[in-house]
């Protein structure tokens, strides 16, 4: 089943399209071909040349910087990003500090936070997993107490991915131990080079730093930099998830990866025949291509939904866009691995940032084992996928 654009959606989609074929750099669109890691300063350049465009924040409203778009526009907007090879951008910015703000800030929170978030000139990472508070964020211990105009903050986060590029993060606090877990926790804005945060690095199984553990000790925070509510903050943690799982399922992304390793198939020999022309590769192909066609069917009608909503309310069908998107991540992955074969093994150059001087097999192939490797952690972040089992069970098939 394909979906019916109407003529005012496909004339988007070309204009979308020439715009992101013109204006990628070749270099990131090389390093994303490749499944190489792109630089702090990839990301903060392709974001202003998305931004001076007036696309930096497509899903914002318009008097904040953003689109207008439509939630079929958006879902164009990102299938074409990924088609064109461009950097995904900055979740932690645009679908989740950003909407919180714009939702639940003050005036001066938005005029002095949102130009920066969507310039780059902030870089935000999320401060909300703890060593014993992970998918039960409830359990967060992470302590914030008032001291006149400063909230004082000590503990540590956990898994917090890119704070060593970050200078900002949002966090989620204990302002309150009285009542109820979730009605003690307050959302923050916190500045990195606040005296008393320490970044220590995970080295996660691909040999790469893309996670942390940052520690807080006696860091004083401006009360002014409590967005919304004090004790809100669970509720504001719900809204921002939800926002995050919505553009979970990555379509454009799947349906390259599964183009590509069709393609580079057809040069990969295997008992005389090229790989393309399997069976059984094959069918595991189309079963793909069925999977990530009824999930493109489902993100529309999701962001559709969203965008039609006139509360902060998020709709829980989200959660089935995490589900199956991260699902359908690691399939593609591995699909690609697979095609790689032996040459997927990486010698001891650093084949992730296109130093080696020395490349067994083909250049693509290097990135393929170490990509493979990481995809586990897309079914835990932003809700596992056993959480999120649950809250479609509930919310949405109603048991």
């Amino acid at each position: 089943m394909t979906p019916n654009f109407t003529p005012e959606e496909i004339a988007f989609r070309m204009e979308v399209r020439a715009f992101m074929e013109a204006s990628v750099p070749p270099s990131i669109r090389r390093k994303m071909l490749l499944g190489q890691r792109w630089t702090r300063d990839d990301m903060v350049t392709w974001q202003r040349i998305l931004d001076a465009k007036g696309w930096g924040a497509p899903g914002w409203p318009v008097e904040w910087g953003g689109t207008g778009w439509s939630g079929v526009q958006l879902y164009i907007f990102r299938e074409e990003l990924n088609r064109a090879r461009g950097i995904d951008q900055l979740n932690q910015n645009i679908n989740l500090a950003g909407p919180v703000v714009i939702a639940f800030g003050t005036d001066e929170q938005k005029a002095h936070f949102l130009p920066r978030i969507r310039s780059m000139e902030y870089w935000f990472c999320q401060g909300f997993s703890e060593p014993q508070a992970g998918s039960d964020l409830a359990r967060l211990a992470t302590a914030a107490v008032r001291d006149g105009d400063h909230y004082v903050i000590n503990g540590t986060k956990m898994w917090t991915s890119l704070a060593h590029k970050a200078n900002w993060m949002f966090a989620l606090v204990r302002t309150d131990n009285s009542g109820k877990r979730q009605e003690g926790i307050s959302y923050l804005f916190i500045d990195m080079k606040s005296p008393g945060i320490t970044v220590r690095p995970i080295i996660t199984l691909d040999g790469d730093h893309h996670t942390n553990q940052v520690f807080f000790d006696n860091v004083r925070v401006p009360v002014k930099n409590l967005i919304g509510e004090e004790g809100k903050g669970w509720n504001y943690a719900k809204y921002a998830l939800g926002n995050e799982r919505a553009g979970g399922a990555r379509v454009g992304l799947a349906q390259g990866r599964i183009s590509r390793a069709k393609q580079l198939a057809k040069d990969i020999i295997v008992d005389g025949q090229p790989m393309s022309e399997n069976p059984r590769f094959r069918e595991r192909v189309a079963d793909l291509e069925v999977q990530v066609k009824a999930l493109e069917i489902t993100a529309m009608r999701v962001l559709t939904g969203m965008r039609s909503c006139k509360d902060h309310g998020q709709d829980p069908k989200a959660s089935v866009l995490k589900l199956r998107g991260s699902e359908l991540f690691v399939a593609t992955t591995e699909l690609l691995f697979q095609v790689a074969g032996p040459h997927a093994i990486p010698d001891q150059h650093d084949f992730m940032t296109a130093k080696s001087d020395e490349v067994i097999g083909p250049e693509w192939a290097a990135c393929t084992a170490p990509n493979f490797y990481m995809t586990p952690e897309r079914t835990i972040a932003g809700g596992s996928n056993e959480i999120q089992h649950n809250v479609i069970a509930k919310r949405v098939l109603g048991l």
